[in-house]
C-alpha cells in the first residue's frame, strides 16, 4: 500500500508533468503499443470491453469506514451474477467521498479478488487535476486490470483542459480506457465533444471506448458509432433506463451503478445478443426499469435495500455529500430508512423479477 507521504511526493510530481505528459501520450505512445507501420486508429475493439459493467457501489462500516470484505463480497456477486466486467471507484460516493488512500486500498482489494474470478474489472482514474489523476492511473496500471475508465476533471474549465488531461492519462495507461462524458458534482467545464472523442480514439489504440450519457445522448451517440473504427464500442448509461433503444443504435453494453441486478443485467444482455426472443427480452427489461423506479430511486436509496436483501450488504449507512451537493471535511454518515409502503412496493418489484433471478445463492466467502 503506498504511503500518504509517497502520494503526495507522486501528485506533485505529476502535476509539474502534465504538459509533458501530454507531449509524449501524442509523441510516443502508439509506436510504444503499436507496430510502426500500424494504424492506431485501425485497431480493432478489445472483446472483454463489452456488456453490462456495472459500477459497484461503495459499502460501509457502522461506523462509517469503507468495508472492503464487503465490496470484494460485491465483486463475487456480480461474476457469480454473469456479467462480462465490473467498475469501481467512479460514482460519486466513492470518487467524491473516499480518501485516496481509501480508494487505493479498495482498488487493491478488487485486483486481489477479481484475479480468480472469470470477470473484467475496470478500475476508475479521475481526479481534481492532471497530477491527481496520474497518481490513480498509475497505481491502476500498477495493478494490471483489463480496463480503466476516467470522467473530466473536476478543474477542465474548456475542451482543450480535458484533451490534455486525457493525452495524460494515454501516456501512462496500457489497457483499454472508457472515456466518461460526464463529470462529477465540481465540474462545470463543457461537455467533450464527439468529435474530440473521436480525435482521441484515432490517436490512441487503447482510446475509443465511451460511456455515453450526456446532452444528446441519441445525437451523440449517432455521430459516435458512424466513427466506428477508430471509435471502438460505446456504452449506455443513465441507470440503464434507455439501454434497449440505445442497443437499437448500436451500443454494446450498459454502465450503471445497479450491481444489485448483475444476474438480471446479464440475462437482458444475452436475450439482446441472441435476438430470438424479443417478448421475453421487453419483459425483463420493463420489470427491472421498474424494480430501479421504486423510491427513494437515488443510488444510495431503495438500491441499497436490494443490496441488504440479496445476503451482500450487511447495512444501510452511507456518506453523504454537505449542502449544496458540497464535499464535507469530514464524513457525513446517514441509515437509510424506507416506510411500509416504500418496503412494500420495493419487495412486489423484486418479487415480479423472480423469474430472472439466478437460483443458488452465491458463496461470496
Amino acid at each position: 500500500m503506498i504511503s500518504k507521504q509517497q502520494l503526495s511526493r507522486r501528485t506533485a510530481i505529476r502535476s509539474t508533468l502534465a504538459g509533458f505528459s501530454g507531449v509524449v501520450a501524442g509523441a510516443i505512445l502508439p509506436r510504444k503499443l503499436l507496430g510502426a507501420k500500424e494504424n492506431p486508429a485501425t485497431v480493432p475493439a478489445d472483446p472483454k470491453v463489452r456488456g453490462p459493467f456495472p459500477i459497484l457501489s461503495t459499502p460501509f462500516t457502522e461506523s462509517g469506514e469503507v468495508d472492503y470484505e464487503v465490496l470484494a463480497q460485491q465483486a463475487k456477486f456480480v461474476a457469480w451474477g454473469g456479467c462480462p466486467g465490473m467498475i469501481w471507484p467512479q460514482s460519486g460516493d466513492s470518487v467524491d467521498l473516499l480518501t485516496m488512500d481509501e480508494k487505493m486500498k479498495g482498488m487493491e482489494v478488487l485486483a486481489q479478488t477479481t484475479r480468480s474470478l472469470p470477470t473484467s474489472l475496470c478500475l476508475g482514474v479521475q481526479g481534481k487535476d492532471v497530477g491527481e489523476m496520474l497518481a490513480f492511473a498509475e497505481h491502476a496500471e500498477e495493478l494490471g486490470p483489463e480496463a480503466i475508465i476516467s470522467r473530466p476533471p473536476d478543474s477542465g474549465v474548456s475542451e482543450d483542459d480535458l484533451r490534455q488531461y486525457w493525452r495524460a492519462l494515454a501516456a501512462v495507461a496500457h489497457r483499454p480506457v472508457i472515456l466518461q462524458t460526464t463529470g462529477g458534482v465540481s465540474y462545470k467545464g463543457p461537455l467533450p465533444s464527439p468529435e474530440l472523442m473521436i480525435e482521441l480514439a484515432t490517436e490512441f489504440p487503447h482510446f475509443g471506448y465511451i460511456k455515453e450519457e450526456a446532452g444528446d445522448v441519441l445525437g451523440r451517440m449517432r455521430t459516435s458509432l458512424a466513427a466506428m473504427p477508430p471509435v471502438r464500442r460505446v456504452f449506455s448509461a443513465r441507470g440503464g433506463f434507455h439501454w434497449l433503444q440505445e442497443a437499437q443504435l448500436g451500443s454494446e453494453g450498459v454502465i450503471t451503478e445497479r450491481a444489485a441486478y448483475a444476474d438480471v443485467l446479464t440475462r437482458i444482455w444475452e436475450l439482446q445478443q441472441r435476438g430470438d426472443d424479443p417478448k421475453t427480452l421487453q419483459d425483463v427489461f420493463e420489470k427491472f426499469v421498474q424494480m430501479v423506479k421504486v423510491k427513494p430511486g437515488s443510488l444510495r436509496g431503495a438500491n441499497l435495500y436490494i443490496w441488504k436483501k440479496r445476503g451482500v450488504f450487511k447495512n444501510l449507512i452511507s456518506r453523504d455529500y454537505g449542502p449544496g451537493k458540497s464535499i464535507p471535511t469530514a464524513p457525513i454518515l446517514s441509515e437509510l430508512k424506507l416506510s411500509n409502503e416504500q418496503l412494500a412496493e420495493a419487495d412486489a418489484r423484486f418479487e415480479e423479477l423472480q423469474p430472472y433471478l439466478k437460483e443458488v445463492r452465491p458463496d461470496l466467502s
